[in-house]
């Protein structure tokens, strides 16, 4: 069982009805760039859309260069008729229908196994589903290949991973930097953000609440709290249409994950991205406009 709603607390859902300083050297890609790896469930979809897609202005994430041009008025993301099994197990999703409009908020939550980041990675290209059809920005990821889904990746997706994936020599600026290494379209509209890579890059970290005398520490002597301001100022550096969280707060005590929240939230509305944001932590949802409930997954057929 699936429930999409418009905003806590939960309410039930019909089908598909609508619900009530000085620059910094490129490190380049092969210091850790950013393809990096990160509904219905079975018994069929429930969805509750908010009528009608978020409209925001042209900004500097209206077009990715490298992965062809979105539609103006398209979603940021749209599922449709999605399906996915692991191998050898169970339905993950059947049927799921998803709509994030533009500069939406969807806060993920579930029971462990249900699918949380197997979504976020079909969402992000990473992996591929068995059925349906998956839109970023306008864009099919279906018949897209390896390449092209690691350029819309890199150019127009920010990653906050679990574990932050920061690269553990390089400076808390340095790892910053890195999409604007490997992604042209990153690197130009982070020069629209802060007059050069490296000036937006300090500004981000300094607004997440790392200080300039923290910027030239390695990530390894940063504390925990400090390298997840610093994965979400690298995925959120050249205004990406799309920001994915994978239980970016699952180390923090509940203040200071809510904290964390609501700095992640205020970076979004800055640079006018969408969020999905997964997490087992409920009491984060209501910070969101709109929250998708996954249920536990179907065993597999005999078991």
């Amino acid at each position: 069982m699936v429930v999409d709603f418009a905003a806590a607390p939960a309410a039930s859902c019909g089908a598909r009805p609508p619900c009530t300083g000085p620059d910094v050297p490129d490190p380049g890609p092969a210091a850790g760039g950013g393809a990096l790896p990160g509904g219905g469930v079975s018994g069929g979809a429930r969805d509750c859309v908010p009528p009608g897609p978020a409209e925001l202005p042209d900004g500097p994430g209206a077009v990715g260069e490298g992965a062809g041009r979105r539609e103006p008025e398209a979603a940021a993301v749209e599922i449709t008729g999605l399906g996915y099994s692991w191998p050898g197990g169970g339905k993950v999703f059947e049927g799921l229908e998803l709509r994030l409009s533009r500069g939406e908020r969807l806060f993920v939550s579930g029971p462990s196994g249900c699918g949380k980041s197997t979504l976020l990675s079909l969402v992000a290209g990473i992996m591929l589903p068995d059925a349906g059809e998956i839109r970023v920005g306008g864009r099919s990821l279906a018949g897209m290949s390896g390449a092209a889904r690691d350029r819309l990746r890199g150019d127009d997706i920010g990653y906050v991973f679990q574990q932050f994936n920061l690269v553990p020599y390089l400076t808390a600026i340095e790892n910053v930097l890195l999409p604007c290494g490997f992604s042209r379209a990153r690197r130009t509209r982070s020069l629209r953000q802060g007059g050069t890579p490296a000036l937006a890059g300090r500004t981000l970290l300094e607004r997440l609440g790392i200080p300039p005398g923290l910027h030239g520490r390695v990530a390894a002597r940063l504390s925990v709290g400090q390298q997840q301001r610093v994965a979400a100022a690298r995925a959120l550096i050249g205004t990406p249409p799309l920001l994915i969280a994978d239980e970016p707060t699952s180390a923090l005590d509940e203040e200071t994950g809510l904290a964390f929240v609501r700095l992640l939230m205020r970076e979004c509305e800055r640079a006018g991205s969408s969020l999905m944001f997964v997490s087992h932590d409920g009491s984060l949802a209501s910070e969101f406009g709109r929250r998708l409930e996954l249920g536990a997954p179907a065993p597999p057929a005999g078991g």
